[in-house]
């Protein structure tokens, strides 16, 4: 019997389909794969996070480490049993001034933690374990002035309760002297809460960085902007938008998420700034006057829940101010310094920058080391710390040249690293 080729087709087409039905009889059934739905959800539609590396007590030290520019050090516990210490800021004399999250100023003096904090401080707003959602820092960021020796300012942010259930965030200027606080006044407001991030430039200018989200590009907010104030808190003339019809002229850069840190490029005197992105998405970016950053319409990271950030096709920050260095997973990032010191030569001129967990995943912090080129190029990085499960929530070299660590933990510590030798 012969075929037409139209029939000769069909029956192929038949005898295949046959095969694959015959096939697929014998096969399990397809199974799907695990749906983020499986994973719990908190607020928001926030992954729950893992708590299998968390609260692993701090060893006594000190620890002796191997790094990958072969500079050998050893890292010692000079304080422990700090309630979440936050931020760290040297005195012109090497004293360690430290803030406590619950609310304290204290001073490290030759190697040992004043029993007594610094009097005079204002009230604040503390609550919540670091890292969990709707946590509330009472003190937070430090900045010490220039010319501290002549003026004794220093500077520092906090949550200012406003009844019993509101408060908002500021930023407070005082004299320090005599273990205490003289002349307290509040010098910025916020109409908004969170972390306030601060530095001080030596030319005598303060630097107030904040996170929002819809905000960070309304140019009528304060909110997801860093802005630049004279040492009073008045608004020098030469920032970027002053007379510029709808900003306000405090704004120096806009469209930034949650900024965890900011610093000085001793090289160029450029402010650097760190700023933690959502599920991925870390930046660390060279503020310029007047530059936007994009946030929330562009981002290198994921939302918590995992869709990306970002509004476009892909990721991108097409049209706005790059970042210098990213991330992706998230380190959430914190705070930052250059090294610039003698006593560990092989890392001078490197980035360091604190992580408080890596991934989502609760007891990965660690601290991050970037080197860059002479164009200030990213050309490799390397992560320490990171066996110690710790929550690196600052950084700062210290007169002796040496690096200074604030861990963010409930019974947080005070850490020094040194050169171990060869």
């Amino acid at each position: 019997m012969k075929y037409t080729s139209c029939e000769r087709s069909i029956a192929l087409l038949c005898a295949s389909v046959c095969l694959s039905l015959a096939a697929s009889a014998q096969q399990p059934a397809a199974v799907q794969p695990a749906a983020q739905g499986r994973v719990p959800l908190g607020a928001g539609g926030v992954p729950v996070a893992p708590t299998g590396l968390q609260d692993q007590p701090l060893p006594a030290g000190p620890f002796t480490y191997r790094t990958a520019e072969g500079q050998n050090i050893r890292v010692s516990v000079l304080a422990r049993d700090l309630e979440y210490p936050y931020a760290l800021a040297f005195l012109p004399n090497g004293d360690l001034l430290f803030t406590e999250r619950p609310g304290r100023l204290r001073i490290l003096h030759n190697g040992t933690v004043e029993p007594r904090p610094i009097e005079g401080g204002p009230p604040s707003r503390f609550a919540g374990r670091s890292g969990s959602l709707g946590a509330v820092h009472g003190y937070m960021s430090l900045a010490v002035h220039p010319r501290f020796a002549e003026n004794h300012f220093i500077y520092f942010s906090y949550s200012k309760p406003l009844d019993a259930t509101r408060h908002v965030s500021a930023v407070a200027r005082a004299r320090l002297e005599g273990g205490a606080l003289k002349d307290l006044r509040d010098i910025y407001t916020s109409d908004a809460r969170g972390a306030l991030s601060l530095a001080m430039t030596s030319d005598g200018l303060l630097w107030i960085a904040g996170g929002s989200d819809a905000a960070a590009q309304d140019p009528a907010s304060l909110n997801g902007k860093v802005l630049r104030l004279k040492d009073d808190g008045s608004v020098p003339a030469d920032n970027p938008f002053v007379g510029r019809q709808g900003y306000r002229p405090e704004i120096y850069t806009m469209g930034h998420r949650s900024s965890m840190g900011l610093t000085v490029n001793p090289s160029t005197g450029e402010v650097w700034l760190a700023e933690m992105g959502p599920n991925g998405g870390d930046e660390i970016n060279v503020l310029k006057p007047g530059r936007n950053y994009g946030w929330p319409a562009v981002s290198l990271g994921r939302t918590y829940p995992g869709p990306w950030q970002a509004k476009v096709a892909e990721p991108t920050h097409a049209g706005y101010e790059p970042p210098v260095v990213y991330w992706m997973p998230s380190i959430s990032v914190s705070g930052l310094t250059f090294y610039t010191g003698d006593a560990l030569p092989k890392w001078k001129g490197d980035l360091f920058v604190g992580g408080l967990r890596y991934g989502e995943v609760p007891g990965t912090g660690r601290l991050d080391r970037i080197l860059f080129s002479d164009r200030m190029e990213e050309l490799r990085r390397e992560s320490l710390l990171g066996e110690l499960h710790q929550r690196i929530r600052d950084v700062k070299q210290g007169p002796d040249g040496l690096l200074y660590i604030a861990t963010d933990e409930p019974r947080g510590a005070i850490l020094r690293i040194e050169p171990a030798g060869p």
